[in-house]
């Protein structure tokens, strides 16, 4: 028999009652993330100013791309290792847990001896030797989040990153101005790191008990390493292209147009929030299925789970888009010039939806294809990212091409373009290997943009502070009501039902 049957038919109703309430989860999450990081968006942009956000963004990118490095793709690797082992799950975490710590110390390490890595463009002072310390925060939070999802505890993922973690960087960040605000920034970004990590560390106790009989075998520890190293950099890879375009910009632009550019980021990636978060919830499902050869079962998950995803993003894109001089001019009249970056990332977020819920299956059952097709998104998007600066500088130069916010667009349309390509590429290769369609694309989708698009515009009319007091709940209520009448289902409707029950399978 071939390591995945294409005869078998799907028996996952209770696989995608699962993912429904993964899904409820995660979309309340994504509710309580995007309270909490708004307020952190408007105290960094009106009090720091856009100039200090853009040197704090430029260098906790560094750091938060050195954390994921440190995970070695266990955030979504370790539900295989505890779906294929005898071990005891709680010492298979541990293992997780102290190979991250081990390579966090090592990239700390790293970037403590050579800071120009953080602040290229600044010298290094206050409590700016901090930041390489949270790496261990993030890392460890990641993986005990992991070991929690495999047991379906998805709520401590709410509570870690949705509520703590931005709650604590946005009262802090407040707080500490009045003591530096050359150095508040830093601390409470440090503040919540920390916070995060012990909102994770105390349900995994809870949940697993304690390490009891564990010891560390660095042979196992070593393998652990090898055999994630392909993950791990599908994993880096993904999470780099969403941040390369800040770090493009460090080097090309003053840290002004940085700063006005990653308060659009922060924006646009709160709705990519909800793809990474039905990571936790959707790894389990799919090695299941996977034990038992049931590809089709398969195919019919990545298809389920990337349609909720695709339909949620194109809305929030359009509420947030739509009136996106206002929502970014919330946080300072000078960040209003981000507003078509906004946009576009919005735009790359919808597009994307596809590659990630696909990365989810292909980690599996195809890693290195998958890591090669990453590898070459994100080339493709260094190259065209500085070839649409050069391009834009040449056709519309300025006095100060530091500050041009017309051509620090380019890193953004580039990562639109290099998503759209990966979409398609991925796509169709778990595709042949599933043997059934993966895309969650459907065509109801377009009826539902088009009813959100004509309130958009309309509310486009009335003052800023109505545009989105009234004018963001109306387009997500029209787009929804399209939506759920024309484009969902029984089992999608799973998705807002608290008792969830099981439908047949299609």
């Amino acid at each position: 028999m071939n390591a995945f049957s294409r005869t078998r038919e799907p028996q996952g109703p209770g696989d995608i009652a699962a993912l429904a309430k993964g899904g409820r989860t995660n979309f309340f999450g994504f509710l309580l993330r995007l309270a909490a990081r708004l307020p952190f968006l408007f105290i960094a942009g009106r009090i720091y100013g856009a100039a200090v956000l853009g040197r704090f963004a430029y260098a906790t990118i560094i750091v938060e791309f050195a954390g994921q490095l440190a995970t070695l793709g266990l955030k979504r690797g370790l539900a295989q290792q505890l779906a294929t082992t005898r071990r005891p799950h709680v010492h298979v975490v541990w293992d997780g847990l102290l190979v991250g710590w081990i390579v966090s110390a090592l990239a700390a390490a790293i970037l403590m001896i050579w800071p120009v890595l953080l602040f290229p463009n600044s010298e290094l002072n206050g409590f700016d030797w901090l930041l390489p310390l949270t790496i261990f925060g993030w890392a460890g939070s990641d993986i005990a989040l992991a070991g929690l999802a495999y047991r379906g505890d998805i709520a401590a993922t709410v509570r870690a990153r949705s509520l703590i973690e931005p709650w604590v960087i946005s009262i802090a960040a407040a707080a500490l101005s009045f003591y530096s605000l050359r150095d508040g920034l830093i601390l409470s970004y440090a503040l919540s790191a920390i916070a995060a990590l012990i909102a994770s560390i105390v349900p995994l106790m809870r949940n697993y008990g304690p390490p009891r009989g564990w010891a560390p075998q660095p042979r196992r520890l070593l393998k652990i390493m090898r055999r994630n190293l392909p993950l791990a950099g599908a994993d880096a890879i993904e999470w780099g292209s969403r941040r390369l375009d800040i770090a493009i910009l460090g080097l090309f632009f003053s840290p002004a147009i940085v700063g006005i550019y990653y308060v659009a980021q922060q924006v646009a990636s709160l709705p990519q929030k909800l793809k990474t978060s039905f990571d936790p919830i959707l790894g389990p499902v799919i090695t299941r299925e996977l034990a038992d050869d049931n590809r089709a079962a398969v195919a019919k998950q990545v298809r389920q789970v990337g349609f909720w995803i695709i339909a949620a993003q194109v809305g929030i894109a359009l509420a947030l888009g739509i009136p996106g001089e206002a929502v970014m001019g919330l946080v300072g009249p000078k960040f209003v010039g981000g507003s078509g970056a906004l946009g576009v990332l919005l735009a790359a977020e919808a597009i994307a939806a596809t590659a990630v819920v696909s990365e989810a299956a292909l980690i599996y059952i195809a890693a290195k294809r998958n890591l090669m097709i990453s590898i070459a998104m994100i080339v493709a998007q260094t190259l065209l990212s500085v070839v649409l600066i050069w391009l834009i500088r040449t056709l519309h130069p300025v006095a100060n091409w530091r500050d041009d916010p017309i051509a620090a667009a380019g890193p953004a349309i580039a990562l639109l373009l290099g998503l759209g390509v990966a979409s398609l590429a991925k796509a169709g290769l778990l595709r042949r290997l599933l043997g059934g369609r993966v895309s969650g694309w459907r065509w109801a989708l377009i009826p539902a943009a088009a009813a959100g698009t004509a309130v958009g515009v309309a509310a486009l009319l009335l003052p800023e502070w109505l545009e989105l007091l009234l004018g963001v709940p109306a387009i997500l209520g029209a787009y929804g009501v399209v939506i759920w009448y024309r484009g969902f289902g029984q089992e999608d409707r799973m998705l807002f039902s608290l008792k969830a029950k099981p439908a047949a399978a299609a």
